[in-house]
């Protein structure tokens, strides 16, 4: 919903109803968009980030596979002295 600011300014509490409910008010002016309001999110909390980061981490390390080491990646490009080919 796209809406003045001048306009907004007598509709504040329903619009912030609004935005609550889930629809994204956007406030305008000269015909421009200015400023949005939607609704606040919930942080999660320090329990729910710590079982999403430990499941990040249990995800890659179960997708690492074994591979050259980053210190031999580049061998292909120097001969045995250690000169570029």
């Amino acid at each position: 919903m796209d809406i003045s600011v001048t306009d907004a300014k007598a509709q504040l509490t329903e619009l912030v109803r609004r935005a609550e409910a889930g629809e994204e008010v956007v406030l305008t002016r000269h015909g421009k968009p200015a400023a949005r309001i939607v609704p606040v999110t919930a942080a999660p909390d320090e329990r729910a980030r710590r079982a999403l980061i430990a499941s990040v981490q249990f995800a890659a390390r179960k997708a690492t596979r074994p591979g050259p080491t980053a210190a031999r990646s580049q061998d292909f490009l120097y001969d045995e002295r250690g000169l570029p080919r």
